[in-house]
């Protein structure tokens, strides 16, 4: 893999091309100042403070115990304790509250290429919908997911020449919560031919896809051929879509292949021998089939780049020692 393909599924830099059959977003370029707040590891856990008062977690009962996660103090004993200056990033903060504003008011935040889906559980709402500044801070500074943009985003690149891109973004994107998680998709691309579909949500069996298989393949193909082939420069690479109630379908997220996106219920030695085959799209046929080591306490987000450490790592490991049972019952069956 090269640092080029991982630089193409970038949000910042797919979004422009796409925008027109993906979910409504607005990607502002992070000031350095705001990068290494996140990049702090000095164990200081500081919320940036607001110009606008918002707090990221107001459902909360305030009590000087409960404090001391999100502020540090300096000294000890007898010594006199000072508090931390909290970090302020008032142009930021403006920019995100006017782009938050015309996104209808809620958002789910990612950076270049991952979102903090590892950190919803700290949220007064337990998923990714973020209202102000606060709440998307609270979040990306939480989450192991956003430290793979941070620090790791070309550990697989044969050419690496840099730890972490230039710049970073983040991207703001419109929160829909009538979206249902069976109508997301993982598609798979290998020398610019679509070879697989997956079911993106794997935790669950879903009766109505059964019945939909045919015509789920049949628009998912088509928006490959049509906006997504010759769009994408990549030869291989990972799509995510969401496939809407009346045919439609949107383009959530791009991933590189293999690294760590995750290839769900196909294996990467699968999809590397599918190549000149028909496309085949998988999805959880019965109760019997649902992957039920993949079930976290962390909600899946709809725009999941599969990359990163923490939950991802997790959830690579479980899918690998997943395909190691499931090849030795096959073998004890045979023998």
């Amino acid at each position: 893999m090269k640092e080029e393909d991982i630089n193409r599924c970038q949000i910042q830099e797919w979004f422009p091309k796409f925008k027109s059959i993906t979910i409504k977003t607005s990607i502002h370029k992070l000031p350095e100042s705001f990068v290494q707040y996140l990049t702090d590891d000095s164990g200081a856990f500081l919320l940036p403070l607001s110009i606008t008062n918002d707090d990221a977690l107001p459902n909360r009962i305030h009590k000087p115990e409960e404090e001391e996660d999100f502020v540090v103090s300096e000294g000890s004993g007898d010594e006199a304790e000072e508090s931390m200056p909290a970090p302020s990033f008032p142009e930021l903060e403006t920019e995100i509250k006017a782009s938050i504003e015309s996104l209808g008011g809620a958002v789910f935040p990612k950076l270049n290429w991952s979102s903090p889906k590892d950190a919803a559980w700290i949220s007064s709402t337990g998923s990714l919908r973020c209202t102000n500044f606060s709440e998307i801070a609270l979040l990306l500074r939480s989450s192991d997911s956003v430290v793979h943009d941070l620090f790791h985003a070309y550990d697989s690149c044969t050419d690496k020449t840099a730890s972490r891109p230039s710049t970073f973004y983040l991207a703001l994107r419109k929160w829909y919560p009538s979206l249902h998680p069976e109508m997301e998709f993982r598609c798979f691309v290998l020398d610019k031919a679509l070879v697989g579909i997956c079911q993106r949500e794997v935790t669950n069996f879903y009766p109505a896809l059964v019945e939909k298989k045919s015509e789920l393949k049949m628009v998912v193909e088509q928006l490959f051929l049509d906006k997504i082939k010759e769009g994408f420069e990549s030869e291989s690479y990972t799509f995510d879509v969401y496939v809407m109630k009346d045919g439609r379908v949107k383009i959530l997220d791009f991933n590189p292949w293999g690294a760590s996106t995750l290839p769900l219920l196909f294996t990467w030695e699968e999809l590397e021998e599918m190549s000149g085959n028909e496309l085949e799209l998988r999805i959880v046929e019965t109760r019997c089939g649902i992957r039920p080591g993949l079930k976290t306490a962390v909600p899946y987000d709809y725009l999941d780049t599969s990359e990163g450490s923490g939950w991802d790592q997790f959830l690579r490991n479980v899918d690998v020692e997943l395909q190691k049972q499931t090849l030795s019952s096959f073998s004890k069956a045979g023998g």
